[in-house]
């Protein structure tokens, strides 16, 4: 018996061994490169430097950045020029930055409240890396004041309208068979919208990241992680409980959460807005974001058209939708990082499209049920219809 044992772990041991081997070989083998190169002897034609500057503070002493060294080698900032005119800074720690290293540069600059300014670094290698001031504007502090106020922009761009829109659930109770029909795929519209235009944002936000970090590519992996992850809970879900009566709220849920992540990017935009000192700006996406989300209460309450939802229900939903454009007007405003922006706006992408993936299901399996095709000149209309209500209230967000 004893035997047995030790030939079994034994067994195990070369199995993990052979699992282990050709990891070891490869690290070697970087190893060896790493220390003695490749064996092609040719001079760098030009130094290879990159510098981030991830956020330009103001302060009553004059500018702080906060820049990311994400090129192969490490570097340092010899000279700094604001407005093309040298200025004495100081580094903290130094001015020698390593590979994925952060520095804070302080520049005691007598700026000058509504004017732009430009600030350059220039490495020992003589690369510039530049960062602009729009309109000069102390960042604002993260004190109790400061927080209680955004605190209040999320909550009135995402809970409240979120809140309003499903105010239309007793309205749209009323509706046959086939209104209801209706109403699903409208919302199927309004979601398509948001899919597209939450993946144009992160793909914006991700090309304006270091590029060591691939922020575009996050968008996309971060949508379709998300959307196969919730399609497995879905999956392992409906293996745990067959009562129909449950779908319609899981899925005004899972609405609710993939639209509160959409919502959160619009906390960033406007956390940054008023951050940069862009009031104006800023003003105007809380006007046209409020209105904006509007349509998106509407689509959660569209799930729960047969079922008996409580008013608890709607409280949670409402804040589950509209909740994280508070998170995000905090993070915006104090913290602003597009890397991490880039990858919940992926999330969020990939978080609506799997909505829009079980809406269809549900519509499948009705129009089956009744005997009517899936895709009516009604629900076809309707999907026109959601695509059009979106990008119309969209273009008071640039109005």
């Amino acid at each position: 018996m004893q035997t047995e044992l030790m030939n079994k772990k034994s067994n195990h041991l070369s199995v993990w061994l052979l699992g282990i081997l050709p990891l070891l070989l490869l690290a070697g083998m970087i190893y060896f490169i790493g220390k003695w190169g490749t064996g092609v002897e040719e001079q760098q034609a030009a130094p290879i430097e990159v510098l981030n500057i991830e956020r330009i503070t103001l302060t009553d002493n004059g500018f702080e950045l906060r820049v990311l060294n994400s090129g192969p080698e490490e570097l340092t900032v010899a000279q700094v020029t604001v407005d093309d005119a040298f200025w004495n800074v100081t580094y903290s720690p130094s001015p020698t930055i390593k590979r994925f290293e952060r520095a804070t540069v302080s520049i005691p600059y007598p700026w000058v409240e509504g004017d732009p300014h430009e600030i350059k670094l220039i490495t020992e290698n003589g690369l510039i890396f530049s960062g602009e001031v729009a309109a000069a504007m102390k960042t604002p502090e993260a004190d109790t004041n400061r927080f209680l106020q955004y605190s209040l922009i999320g909550f009135y761009v995402g809970v409240v309208p979120v809140g309003l829109g499903l105010l239309w659930f007793p309205f749209m109770r009323r509706f046959s068979s086939r209104g209801i029909q209706g109403v699903l795929a409208f919302t199927v519209g309004l979601l398509f919208f948001l899919t597209v235009d939450t993946v144009q944002e992160g793909l914006e936000l991700g090309a304006e990241a270091p590029g060591i970090f691939q922020g575009t590519g996050l968008v996309w992996f971060g949508a379709l992680l998300s959307f196969l992850f919730l399609i497995a809970v879905d999956q392992a879900g409906s293996k745990k409980s067959k009562l129909n009566s449950d779908s319609g709220k899981r899925v005004a849920y899972k609405m609710a959460g993939g639209i509160g992540l959409h919502n959160l990017g619009e906390g960033l935009a406007i956390g940054a807005a008023f951050a940069t000192g862009e009031a104006a700006l800023g003003t105007f996406l809380i006007i046209g974001f409020t209105l904006h989300n509007i349509t998106e209460g509407v689509g959660i309450a569209a799930p729960l058209l047969k079922t008996k939802p409580s008013l608890k229900t709607f409280l949670a939903l409402a804040v589950m939708g509209g909740g994280p454009a508070i998170l995000g007007t905090w993070i915006g405003g104090f913290v602003f990082n597009q890397t991490l922006a880039a990858l919940f706006f992926g999330i969020g992408a990939g978080a609506i499209a799997q909505v829009i993936y079980v809406i269809f299901k549900m519509i499948l399996r009705d129009a089956k049920a009744e005997g009517t095709p899936s895709l009516s000149w009604i629900n076809y209309g309707s999907i026109a219809l959601g695509i059009l209500v979106m990008y119309v209230t969209a273009l008071l967000v640039n109005f």
